[in-house]
């Protein structure tokens, strides 16, 4: 996975012209030699690989919608509303949050489950926003020699294979000459500084506690080794001080107070990441004592009905989802979470009934559509579970959970043409273009294919060769 990305990123440094200027003015971004569409693709290609391939990826729809709604009201309060986001959790302890160039930003689940308020949480999703706006990477970038440039790629590669594997990250830091990471040390701070600054601003703008930020800060420092990818010191990528605290505690100090609820989802949020942190066994019993000390509120009692399912005490769940459905505020999670019962009580149809019903009522909750494809699939109405995947298909190509779901669905269907053109479009998600071609050509030779879908099939078959043709020229 990481000798590919080196190899991706190091095509940049010999394709793109580099000029040895200065580092620019912060914010300024003029002078960038690596453009915005350069920087998406090369963003695109680490997200192919934590997706599709990192264990550590947490593929988990509700918790990635959570995110994503928060990220992206950070993103309407900042300099550039309209720029693409993508936000996701990887499945880590550490406390940590990183950006990626072209606006993919990951959080650790250990950073979520240590944010004790929800404006702590954004208060760090909002200062990995402002490292991408600022382009903190394409600076960097502009000031590297071509030599120099293999260094930063190694680093970018380095920094994900720190999190699993620390003697993947040394060989690439050894790759790329590492020693000079520190006489870029005084340049990192200071985009930090920015990021702050302007993370901040965008905190205030979309109506959270901007106290938040300095007191998550501070606790983090308190921590050892936290909110630093776990790497070496020279590979730190969030240098923290507390120049940098009594900054932003100045800054704050300025700022209109505000008192913020936090929302519902951040609670559910929390109380899954726990449910699924650890034994089962523990982790019921963690539930169990918090509701034994009066903490009886709906996020707790959500986290242990699905603690219980976790660890196969499936009456027991369904009678404390039952409970929490009738007496807690409507919840796309706790409707969820009363289907994935009924499916582990071997009763699709019910949790189909529950997740249609759940779909009128969260028509926007699209892991509400993927859990509802998936019930009745295992009910046995493929049909209805095909119609409903291509109808979420028409307006998002590239969701790859939906042409999984799609595939299935035609393959259940016996429509074979129908099932290889859905699964091409999986493997091109994943980047496997050949497999892709292949499975464009299966579906040509399936035999039950109408006009309109072989038309479609060639038409998308060409697509790909071309995009595989090209790909072969740039591994040359």
């Amino acid at each position: 996975m990481f000798t590919r990305l080196l190899a991706f990123l190091l095509s940049f440094s010999l394709a793109a012209p580099v000029h040895a200027d200065v580092l620019p003015d912060l914010g300024d971004v003029a002078a960038s030699t690596l453009s915005p569409a350069a920087e998406r693709r090369i963003g695109e290609t680490f997200m192919r690989e934590i997706r599709w391939r990192d264990p550590a990826y947490l593929d988990d729809p509700e918790i990635e919608s959570y995110v994503s709604r928060l990220g992206r009201r950070l993103v309407a309060a900042s300099s550039e509303p309209n720029r693409e986001f993508d936000f996701f959790v990887i499945r880590d302890s550490s406390l940590n949050a990183f950006a990626m160039p072209g606006g993919f930003i990951g959080l650790h689940s250990g950073l979520i489950l240590a944010a004790e308020s929800e404006s702590e949480l954004a208060s760090v999703v909002g200062h990995e926003i402002a490292h991408v706006t600022q382009r903190h990477i394409a600076q960097l970038f502009s000031k590297q020699s071509q030599a120099s440039m293999v260094m930063l790629a190694s680093i970018l590669v380095a920094i994900l294979a720190a999190r699993s594997n620390s003697q993947v990250s040394e060989a690439a830091l050894a790759a790329g000459q590492a020693g000079v990471i520190q006489s870029q040390l005084g340049y990192t701070r200071a985009f930090e500084r920015e990021a702050d600054r302007i993370g901040l601003q965008a905190l205030e703008a979309g109506g959270f506690d901007v106290r938040g930020m300095p007191s998550f800060f501070e606790r983090l420092q308190r921590s050892t080794r936290l909110y630093e990818n776990n790497a070496p010191n020279y590979l730190r990528s969030h240098p923290l001080t507390q120049e940098r605290i009594a900054d932003m505690e100045s800054r704050v100090a300025q700022m209109r107070y505000r008192q913020v609820v936090d929302s519902p989802e951040f609670g559910f949020v929390r109380a899954k990441l726990r449910a699924l942190d650890g034994s089962a066994v523990d982790v019921v019993r963690q539930f169990e004592a918090s509701l034994a000390g009066g903490r009886a509120d709906a996020p707790t009692r959500y986290g242990y009905a699905r603690a219980l399912l976790r660890a196969g005490r499936i009456d027991e769940a369904g009678r404390a989802a039952e409970a929490l459905r009738k007496e807690a505020e409507p919840s796309y999670f706790i409707e969820s979470l009363a289907a994935e019962i009924r499916l582990a009580a071997r009763d699709p149809a019910g949790a189909v009934d529950i997740l249609a019903a759940a779909t009128q009522r969260f028509p926007d909750e699209r892991s509400l559509q993927y859990a509802l494809i998936d019930a009745q699939l295992q009910a046995g109405r493929s049909d209805d579970a095909s119609a409903l995947a291509r109808s979420g298909l028409t307006a998002r190509r590239d969701d790859g959970r939906l042409w999984i779901l799609a595939s299935r669905a035609e393959l259940a269907r016996g429509r074979h043409t129908a099932h290889h053109r859905a699964q091409a479009e999986v493997y091109a998600l994943q980047g496997s273009l050949p497999a892709a071609i292949q499975q464009l050509e299966l579906a040509r030779r399936a035999g039950d294919g109408d006009f309109f879908e072989l038309s479609a099939v060639d038409a998308r078959l060409r697509e790909l060769k071309i995009e595989e043709q090209e790909a072969r020229r740039e591994r040359r």
